[in-house]
Protein backbone atom coordinates (compact mmCIF):
# COMPACT_ATOMS: atom_id res chain seq x y z
CA UNK A 1 0.00 0.00 0.00
CA UNK A 2 3.06 2.21 0.85
CA UNK A 3 4.60 1.78 -2.63
CA UNK A 4 1.04 2.32 -4.45
CA UNK A 5 0.36 6.17 -1.92
CA UNK A 6 4.42 6.77 -3.23
CA UNK A 7 3.58 6.35 -7.16
CA UNK A 8 0.42 7.76 -6.74
CA UNK A 9 1.62 11.07 -4.80
CA UNK A 10 4.61 10.96 -7.43
CA UNK A 11 2.37 11.05 -10.48
CA UNK A 12 0.19 13.40 -8.55
CA UNK A 13 3.28 16.05 -8.20
CA UNK A 14 4.21 15.32 -12.04
CA UNK A 15 1.14 15.92 -13.13
CA UNK A 16 0.91 19.57 -11.30
CA UNK A 17 4.52 20.44 -12.18
CA UNK A 18 3.57 20.13 -15.38
CA UNK A 19 0.42 22.18 -15.34
CA UNK A 20 2.29 24.89 -13.91
CA UNK A 21 4.99 24.73 -16.54
CA UNK A 22 2.03 24.86 -19.04
CA UNK A 23 0.30 27.57 -17.34
CA UNK A 24 3.97 29.79 -16.85
CA UNK A 25 4.53 29.45 -20.47
CA UNK A 26 1.28 30.64 -21.30
CA UNK A 27 1.67 33.66 -18.93
CA UNK A 28 4.90 34.50 -20.77
CA UNK A 29 3.16 34.56 -24.01
CA UNK A 30 0.71 36.45 -22.42
CA UNK A 31 2.74 38.89 -20.91
CA UNK A 32 4.94 39.08 -24.47
CA UNK A 33 1.86 40.66 -25.91
CA UNK A 34 2.13 43.96 -27.53
CA UNK A 35 0.05 45.74 -30.46
CA UNK A 36 1.70 48.65 -32.45
CA UNK A 37 -0.76 50.79 -35.04
CA UNK A 38 -3.36 53.48 -34.21
CA UNK A 39 -6.71 51.53 -34.77
CA UNK A 40 -8.58 52.40 -38.17
CA UNK A 41 -5.96 54.67 -39.10
CA UNK A 42 -3.55 52.79 -39.64
CA UNK A 43 -2.93 49.08 -39.85
CA UNK A 44 -2.39 46.82 -36.74
CA UNK A 45 0.19 44.73 -36.34
CA UNK A 46 -0.12 42.03 -32.87
CA UNK A 47 2.54 40.11 -31.60
CA UNK A 48 3.86 37.99 -29.42
CA UNK A 49 6.75 35.62 -28.58
CA UNK A 50 7.81 32.57 -26.39
CA UNK A 51 10.51 30.30 -26.08
CA UNK A 52 9.85 26.38 -26.58
CA UNK A 53 12.33 24.01 -24.48
CA UNK A 54 13.76 20.61 -26.09
CA UNK A 55 13.11 20.67 -29.30
CA UNK A 56 14.70 22.07 -32.51
CA UNK A 57 13.27 24.80 -34.62
CA UNK A 58 12.27 22.50 -37.30
CA UNK A 59 10.21 20.28 -35.45
CA UNK A 60 8.34 23.52 -33.43
CA UNK A 61 8.18 24.93 -37.26
CA UNK A 62 6.22 21.63 -38.09
CA UNK A 63 3.77 21.88 -35.36
CA UNK A 64 3.22 25.57 -35.68
CA UNK A 65 1.62 25.33 -39.08
CA UNK A 66 -0.61 22.39 -37.84
CA UNK A 67 -1.66 25.34 -34.96
CA UNK A 68 -2.17 27.85 -37.41
CA UNK A 69 -4.60 25.42 -39.14
CA UNK A 70 -6.14 24.72 -36.13
CA UNK A 71 -6.92 28.63 -35.68
CA UNK A 72 -9.00 28.29 -39.03
CA UNK A 73 -5.97 30.36 -41.76
CA UNK A 74 -5.33 29.52 -45.11
CA UNK A 75 -3.44 29.48 -47.65
CA UNK A 76 -0.68 28.01 -44.96
CA UNK A 77 2.72 28.03 -45.87
CA UNK A 78 5.87 26.60 -44.55
CA UNK A 79 9.19 28.47 -45.28
CA UNK A 80 11.42 26.47 -44.40
CA UNK A 81 14.76 28.77 -45.49
CA UNK A 82 13.10 31.62 -43.24
CA UNK A 83 11.95 29.30 -40.27
CA UNK A 84 8.53 30.26 -40.66
CA UNK A 85 4.95 29.71 -41.29
CA UNK A 86 2.66 32.26 -43.08
CA UNK A 87 -0.91 32.30 -43.53
CA UNK A 88 -3.73 34.27 -44.54
CA UNK A 89 -7.46 34.98 -43.22
CA UNK A 90 -10.45 37.04 -44.72
CA UNK A 91 -13.03 37.02 -41.96
CA UNK A 92 -14.93 40.65 -43.22
CA UNK A 93 -16.07 39.93 -46.63
CA UNK A 94 -13.64 42.95 -47.86
CA UNK A 95 -11.34 40.86 -50.06
CA UNK A 96 -8.88 42.69 -47.58
CA UNK A 97 -6.45 39.54 -46.08
CA UNK A 98 -5.26 39.55 -42.70
CA UNK A 99 -2.05 37.83 -42.86
CA UNK A 100 -0.13 35.70 -39.67
CA UNK A 101 3.58 35.28 -39.95
CA UNK A 102 5.12 32.75 -37.25
CA UNK A 103 8.74 32.21 -36.86
CA UNK A 104 10.84 29.85 -34.74
CA UNK A 105 14.73 30.52 -34.66
CA UNK A 106 17.49 28.71 -32.22
CA UNK A 107 17.55 30.93 -29.36
CA UNK A 108 20.35 29.73 -26.64
CA UNK A 109 19.29 26.64 -25.48
CA UNK A 110 15.25 26.50 -26.57
CA UNK A 111 13.62 27.69 -29.95
CA UNK A 112 11.90 30.70 -30.05
CA UNK A 113 8.75 31.44 -31.60
CA UNK A 114 7.49 34.66 -32.61
CA UNK A 115 4.25 35.58 -33.77
CA UNK A 116 2.95 38.54 -35.73
CA UNK A 117 -1.16 39.08 -36.77
CA UNK A 118 -1.73 42.22 -39.25
CA UNK A 119 -5.00 43.82 -40.15
CA UNK A 120 -4.55 46.36 -42.66
CA UNK A 121 -6.15 50.15 -42.17
CA UNK A 122 -9.65 50.44 -41.03
CA UNK A 123 -9.33 47.24 -39.93
CA UNK A 124 -8.96 45.99 -36.08
CA UNK A 125 -9.66 42.60 -34.20
CA UNK A 126 -10.34 42.35 -30.77
CA UNK A 127 -7.45 42.28 -28.45
CA UNK A 128 -7.93 39.91 -26.29
CA UNK A 129 -9.16 37.07 -28.90
CA UNK A 130 -6.15 37.89 -31.12
CA UNK A 131 -3.67 37.45 -27.51
CA UNK A 132 -5.37 34.55 -27.15
CA UNK A 133 -5.23 33.06 -30.35
CA UNK A 134 -1.74 33.48 -30.86
CA UNK A 135 -0.72 32.20 -27.38
CA UNK A 136 -2.46 28.76 -28.73
CA UNK A 137 -0.16 29.11 -31.82
CA UNK A 138 2.69 29.39 -30.07
CA UNK A 139 1.82 26.90 -27.65
CA UNK A 140 1.04 24.60 -30.33
CA UNK A 141 4.63 24.57 -31.19
CA UNK A 142 5.86 22.78 -28.19
CA UNK A 143 4.16 19.73 -29.68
Amino acid sequence: MAARTTTLSALAFTALFLSLSQAQAQQACHNNFKTDGVPMVTGLTYRSWDLVTNRTPAAVLKSLAAAVAAEGFAGIRVDNATSSVLAIQETTGSGRPQTLRVTARKSGPATRVDAAFVVQQGQIAPEGYVRDALCRVIAGGRG
